[in-house]
């Protein structure tokens, strides 16, 4: 996925450490003696005082972060480094005070922001200097070495970036040439092994330090339920969307058996996963071309049309902001329009990964992205001011509530709003012409649409699957890549193109795993979305099939959205889904319901083949 949320929320906890450590004298008040003195006025004062200072520290630590992301230096790193060290003793200092109120019978908004700050991080530190510095160093190094990756074939002078290699991977139909562009990225994270089995180790030391098993416990803790409730429910969520995904998996790797012959894709095993258009295989709809349904029917050319009509990113972002204000919600402030990257410098390294940022927790907001003009990078906009809005427009409440409902919420938001991105939206806004609506039409655009949204699911969910089993030590070190490719043939049913061993450390290739950005976010926002979307067609009146409803205009869907916005991470997120959608559960039928008409179409047309793997 090409977005990361960068919503600071473990900064934003690290830093409230300063008040809290700390009564209004400057004496400590965590002596052996604290608990038995502490009552529920004592805890009110407390979240008080953390919610007082996050703001400033967050804000050192946000502008540090973004100009190593923005201006990647080794004097940037080192900055971001020792911010990362006092973010990591903060973040362990303010949860060690939590403990002298455990025993309190405490409710309301002060109870809910204590048991955020147990579970605000997803980078626990042990409570040692040392390790603190190490895992800082480590953290740093990681994100680092993927920010500067390249491939370089024939020495220096033949180096390829990320960016390059993944056109290719887009564009070419040459199998041979994909394979080398898959596996020469997969060059860049195998230094990063050794540092991961050692903040896999740091990490856990933490977890189990605050009382959590290992890392992957504290992680699935963050949802309103206990750990392994939680696992049992991304299981649920999965096995209602399969169905799918396995009729989808059967038709496409039909038709590139058809592209590549039957000795490069197997009629009844794993698709290789230098076939599918994408650097991960976690997203497949640069080969629509190649699994078309119907030859040229509904072909939107936006790319073509973006390029025609002279957009930039400027006026590609301008555009997308225009929907949101169509929903009743605000302009963007006029900050974020200076202090935003949102085209690629051409004089120095930066982290080109698409991201939101919420610099101050009020109105400086910002996007960084090495825009291109395009129609993936168009719809990538959408959802980074998804992100952007929802920043917004729970910027009011205190600090330690301003996240998602959960983080899969926050994923879902702008996502929701590319669903709205209809042919009748791209035509009322002249990106394309007339639109075709006929039976062959739907089906194009459905197959265009799940080789995206319904390709991914399997991916997004297996990607913490991994971690989980790294943290918990089902998997060992030794085992790591073995263990991933593993799961990605369970889960995808796909196989690497050229033989893997543990010299290679394959997770290392996908930014999130050394950026130690939780993945399942992503995967519960690909079911979230959906289910938003029918909520806020039905609050626009909207009377049709799923799939053709937008809400662009909807003065009436904005409110409703706007309403659940503000809400942030105040309340459970059972309350803000049920305040939107009328129920408190995440269900993936919306998705089934959306995609009828392809489903239908690939039961026939998959009746008699082979399918599974």
């Amino acid at each position: 996925m090409k977005t990361r949320l960068f919503l600071l929320a473990t900064a934003a906890v690290a830093a409230s450490g300063i008040a809290a450590c700390s009564n209004n004298s400057g004496t400590m008040v965590s002596d052996a003696n604290a608990a038995e003195k502490m009552t529920a006025a004592d805890a009110d004062a407390f979240v008080k005082r953390v919610n007082a200072e996050i703001s400033e520290l967050t804000h050192e630590l946000a502008r540090l972060s973004w100009i190593k992301a923005t201006y990647i230096t080794p004097d940037t790193e080192a900055l971001e480094a020792m911010a990362t060290e006092r973010q990591l003793e903060f973040t362990s200092r303010i949860i060690n005070e939590t403990k002298q109120f455990q025993d309190l019978d405490l409710t309301g908004e002060t109870a809910r922001a204590i048991k955020l700050i147990k579970l605000g991080s997803t980078l626990p530190s042990p409570d040692d200097a040392a390790k603190r510095a190490e895992l800082a160093e480590i953290t740093t190094r990681m994100d680092s070495t993927y920010g500067r990756g390249r491939y370089c074939p024939d020495g220096e002078d033949s180096c390829l970036t990320l960016g390059e290699l993944a056109r290719t991977m887009a564009t070419s139909r040459d199998a041979d040439e994909l394979k080398e562009a898959w596996a020469g990225w997969r060059t860049v994270s195998r230094p990063m092994r050794k540092d991961y089995q050692a903040f896999v180790e740091l990490t856990n030391e933490g977890a189990q330090e605050l009382g959590f098993a290992n890392t992957g416990d504290l992680w699935r803790s963050g949802y309103d339920m206990d750990a392994d409730a939680f696992e049992k429910e991304t299981d649920r969520l999965w096995n209602q969307v399969k169905p799918l995904y396995d009729e989808l998996h059967c038709y496409v790797r039909g038709k590139l058996g058809e592209t590549y012959g039957s000795d490069i894709v197997p009629a009844d095993g794993p698709i290789p996963a230098h076939l599918l258009g994408n650097m991960w295989s976690q997203t497949w709809g640069n080969i629509y071309d190649l699994v078309e349904p119907y030859q040229g029917v509904s072909n939107l050319d936006v790319t073509g049309a973006l390029v025609a009509q002279g957009y930039d990113a400027r006026r590609m972002f301008e555009r997308a902001e225009e929907f949101f204000v169509s929903l009743g919600l605000p302009e963007l402030p006029q900050t974020f329009w200076e202090r935003s990257m949102i085209v690629k410098p051409r004089d120095r390294d930066v982290q080109c990964h698409a991201s939101a940022w919420p610099i101050d927790g009020k109105e400086d907001v910002r996007i960084k992205m090495c825009t291109e003009v395009n129609e993936e990078d168009f719809a990538t906009i959408y959802h980074e001011l998804g992100h952007i809005y929802y920043f917004l427009l729970y910027k009011d409440l205190p600090p330690l509530f301003q996240a998602g409902a959960h983080d899969g919420f926050h994923e879902a938001i702008g996502d929701t709003i590319v669903l709205s991105m209809t042919p009748e939206y791209l035509q009322s806004i002249d990106l394309v012409g007339d639109v075709e609506k006929n039976d062959q039409a739907v089906i194009n655009q459905q197959m265009k649409l799940a080789l995206d949204k319904i390709a991914f699911l399997p991916f997004g969910k297996m990607v913490d699957q991994w971690r989980w089993d790294v943290f918990s030590g089902k998997t060992a070190p030794e085992d790591y890549n073995a263990a991933w490719w593993e799961l990605r043939t369970k889960y995808q049913g796909i196989a690497p193109p050229v033989e893997r061993s543990e010299a290679d450390f394959d997770p290392g290739a996908k930014y999130h795993i050394p950026a130690n950005t939780p993945y399942t976010r992503y995967f519960l926002s690909f079911i979230l979305q959906f289910q938003f979307h029918k909520a806020l067609c039905d609050a626009a009146g909207f009377e049709g099939p799923l799939h053709e409803c937008s809400i662009y205009n909807s003065a009436e869907a904005g409110k409703r959205f706007a309403a659940m916005l503000e809400l942030g991470q105040s309340k459970p997120w059972t309350v803000a889904m049920e305040q939107l959608t009328g129920s408190p559960d995440m269900d993936g039928s919306a998705i089934i319901d959306y995609f009828a008409p392809l489903i239908g179409w690939l039961k026939e047309r998959n009746e008699g083949a082979s399918c599974g793997w």
